[in-house]
């Protein structure tokens, strides 16, 4: 029994290790993972890492390429509409569903906003992308319900993994100024507004996007050898319809 729960822990901190450094932007769209080279640093069996491999690639974080291993996911444009639609749903109903904000949950959110202005102020652009993720996950924590905390992380962590492919420019204080008009509604106790103004930050982002670029396969090669970025890919025109939405 205890081999068994000591499994189940190796497996989840393999998992949380390679989901927070995706959220971190610390792990790439793209990037192979190597059994071999995973069991080594966690000094467990290739066994161990191929079913923390196969439970994350249920959870849309990675997939794997017969005979060449397991890689994290490069969304395509239709993934990351779809990604953007179901945060809009899940986290505007949470909102929604929400009461009131707890001396506690206040002081949490304001603190981390202090944290978004300091890393905004420093040019810190790698905790930047962190913790914008991590704003909207904090707000799932308040809910207390550990089921959309999971599925709210999994979802950040997969726009994240949009963004490294599809942003052209961050916009951190556009960001940072949502965030803060969603926890001034919440503060008011106005959540059906915070719903409002999380689905007005949701879209903003998603138009901040450019779905017609298509993934360069070769951008890590390409770095390493201090060659020219690749040119723009012909547009994939019947995205951006998709992209005006009413609501």
């Amino acid at each position: 029994m205890q081999d068994s729960q000591t499994s189940e822990i190796i497996q989840k901190t393999i998992e949380e290790t390679i989901v927070s450094g995706i959220l971190s932007a610390k792990i790439r769209p793209g990037t192979r993972l190597s059994e071999n080279q995973l069991a080594t640093l966690f000094g467990v069996s290739r066994t161990r890492v191929r079913e923390a491999m196969m439970r994350l690639e249920t959870r849309g974080i990675v997939h794997v390429s017969p005979r060449r291993g397991w890689f994290v996911v490069e969304p395509s444009a239709e993934e990351a509409i779809a990604v953007y639609e179901a945060r809009r749903v899940i986290e505007a109903g949470l909102l929604r569903s929400m009461r009131v904000l707890t001396d506690e949950g206040q002081q949490a959110l304001d603190a981390h906003l202090n944290d978004e202005k300091s890393a905004m102020a420093a040019g810190d652009r790698q905790r930047l992308t962190y913790l914008m993720g991590d704003f909207h996950i904090r707000i799932a924590e308040l809910s207390g319900n550990a089921i959309i905390v999971d599925i709210l992380r999994d979802l950040t962590a997969r726009t994240i993994l949009i963004s490294m492919l599809y942003q052209s420019e961050f916009h951190a204080a556009q960001s940072h100024a949502g965030h803060c008009r969603i926890f001034e509604a919440m503060q008011a106790g106005n959540f059906v507004r915070a719903a409002e103004l999380s689905v007005e930050h949701l879209d903003e982002v998603e138009m901040g996007l450019d779905l017609t670029t298509r993934p360069d396969p070769l951008s890590e090669l390409r770095n390493s050898l201090s060659l020219p970025p690749k040119t723009a890919s012909s547009p994939l025109k019947s995205h951006k319809p998709q992209l005006q939405r009413s609501h």
